[in-house]
């Protein structure tokens, strides 16, 4: 990637949290504010960002305009949108869709409940593989050659006294997950959060993708979601196997 691309790519991931002004820009790619200005005016031209009354930048329409062009694209979000929403109005906690992406694993959506806490996973980022429920889902389908080739760029860091920090046994965990036919994340990556997640399938049967339900401890633990969300969440999971073609 050359580095005008990538000064784009940073400018525009930057504008995305907030709006930001020209010295912010330049703080953030350590450069003076008229490089972060020179920077800036080929993006406003071409209406990826745009110029804001009080002086600040944000993203442009046409980026938006773009985005949801490319929404549509996806085939697996479109069909997984509706179910996802119905799933996460009737539980009242956050859902993730991840999807199997060439050698990572990605978050693809989220839908999260009015007036809680925001959890950290953010939509086109990489999952942490040995610690999401989603990750789990996943890879417990595939065939481990395959999975192996994939945790070969996982560090094992202990993020909490909960997570799984070797191959040997991840692997079990795995084994466990393909065994029940889904997955969970005990507090291993947050310690006050945990989740359960499932496959989804695509027309041929491979697992392509995982659908979690995420809660905070305090509001409903392992044992709760268990017995409270899990049979909505595999009767979600099936629905969109089913709509992308997969006939059990």
């Amino acid at each position: 990637m050359s580095q005008t691309v990538r000064r784009a790519v940073e400018i525009l991931e930057h504008l995305s949290q907030a709006p930001r002004s020209q010295m912010e820009l330049g703080e953030h790619l350590g450069v003076h504010r008229s490089t972060a200005l020179r920077l800036l005016e080929p993006l406003v031209e071409g209406g990826l960002a745009r110029r804001l009354p009080d002086g600040k930048y944000a993203l442009g329409h046409r980026l938006a305009g773009m985005a949801q062009l490319a929404r549509e694209q996806f085939g697996l979000r479109e069909v997984a949108s509706p179910h996802l929403r119905a799933l996460g109005e009737s539980c009242g906690h956050t859902v993730h869709l991840a999807v199997l992406e060439d050698d990572s694993i990605v978050y693809a959506d989220k839908v999260e409940p009015v007036g809680t806490v925001r959890l950290y996973s953010q939509i086109g980022r990489p999952v942490t593989l040995h610690t999401a429920g989603v990750a789990k889902a996943i890879l417990s389908h595939l065939d481990r050659d395959r999975a192996r080739g994939l945790l070969g760029h996982c560090d094992f860091v202990a993020h909490t006294g909960h997570t799984h920090t070797s191959l040997t046994e991840y692997e079990r965990v795995l084994d466990e997950a393909l065994e029940r036919g889904w997955a969970r994340d005990d507090g291993e990556f947050e310690d006050y959060v945990n989740c359960v997640a499932a496959p989804v399938r695509d027309a041929t049967g491979e697992v392509v993708a995982a659908v979690s339900v995420t809660a905070l401890k305090v509001k409903a633990d392992l044992d709760a979601l268990r017995t409270g969300v899990l049979d909505d969440l595999l009767a979600t999971t099936s629905t969109i196997s089913k709509e992308l073609g997969w006939r059990p």
